[in-house]
């Protein structure tokens, strides 16, 4: 079983004292974001668990925890996002270079190829433009040489939540790239690039795109074959079919909630409410089996035995 923490929010940035006592306590629980009464006990414990996948902006908090997880077992990456744009776009994530310190902190601890940078998602606007992001992405990968072997890219998806959020950001311009094939080429020759000049291997993240011909090949971010190189074990390579058509993950149990985050970014999927993202946190409690709100209603799962699960809803 791999689990995923998390594609919904970022549990090493504002949830890690709850991911260690659910570690301790060897279960979770968790509702099914599509319906709030169905629940289920998921098993944390080592011997149920084949990787742990973080996602994440911020794991300082996180990092010190690290060694435990080390010490009992756990095998675990990260896929650690780094953009830079401004806080138009992003309006609460901790500075890049501070970003970019904690990234070199976190390689230098569990080594660099158990941390990818992703830079994603691309989003195309008068204040991101086509010669920003290539300024960007090479000032960041320049800082991580020698810290990650590989940098995942995506282009943002503008549903019409994402859009209404991007609609409230005074004086925004943006667009979306893959309807401008010339931009979109330009852009892959120039990351390809300069990915390559700093000896960095570069993939997409749920793009149906053929741009290959530009050595960016398509990516699985919860990736089988990296399981097997970087921890010698192996895990089915079945596509996650609750991920879109256009991702190549193979089966993980996600272990977040929607409108968690307090990253703040515009432009994001998981966290389109902001109000709701506060009101959540502040029902957090690091003690309750739920990453929101308290386990009443559910004490008879408590103290069940904990399944392992193959597959989640």
């Amino acid at each position: 079983m791999i689990i995923s923490a998390s594609r919904r929010t970022d549990i090493p940035a504002f949830y890690s004292e709850w991911f260690m006592n659910r570690i301790k306590a060897g279960f979770l629980l968790t509702k099914n974001p599509f319906n709030a009464h169905q629940v289920k006990k998921i098993s944390l414990l080592q011997s149920d668990v084949d990787v742990i996948v973080f996602w994440t902006r911020n794991p300082a908090k996180l990092i010190k925890h690290l060694p435990y997880l080390d010490s009992l077992g756990y095998r675990y990456y990260f896929q650690y996002t780094i953009t830079g744009y401004g806080k138009e776009l992003e309006t609460a994530t901790v500075h890049p270079l501070k970003a970019i310190d904690t990234f070199k902190k976190l390689s230098e601890q569990i080594g660099k190829d158990k941390v990818i940078w992703r830079y994603d998602p691309i989003i195309m606007s008068n204040l991101t433009p086509l010669n920003e992001h290539l300024r960007l992405f090479e000032k960041i990968a320049n800082n991580l040489v020698g810290y990650t072997n590989k940098v995942v890219i995506s282009f943002a998806d503008l549903y019409k939540k994402t859009e209404s959020n991007l609609n409230k950001v005074d004086g925004l311009q943006y667009h979306d790239i893959l309807s401008n094939e010339s931009e979109l080429f330009t852009l892959c020759q120039g990351l390809s690039d300069i990915a390559k000049s700093y000896g960095l291997k570069i993939e997409t993240c749920a793009e149906n795109l053929d741009i290959q011909r530009f050595d960016i090949k398509k990516g699985k971010c919860i990736d089988d074959k990296l399981i097997k190189d970087v921890f010698n074990i192996d895990v089915s390579s079945t596509k996650d079919s609750g991920q879109r058509l256009e991702c190549g993950c193979i089966k993980s149990i996600d272990i977040g909630s929607y409108n968690t985050c307090l990253h703040g970014c515009t432009y994001c999927y998981a966290t389109y409410q902001k109000k709701a993202a506060q009101n959540n946190y502040k029902r957090h409690d690091p003690e309750s089996p739920f990453l929101i709100g308290s386990a009443e209603g559910w004490e008879h799962l408590l103290n069940e035995p904990i399944p392992i699960q193959s597959s989640l809803f």
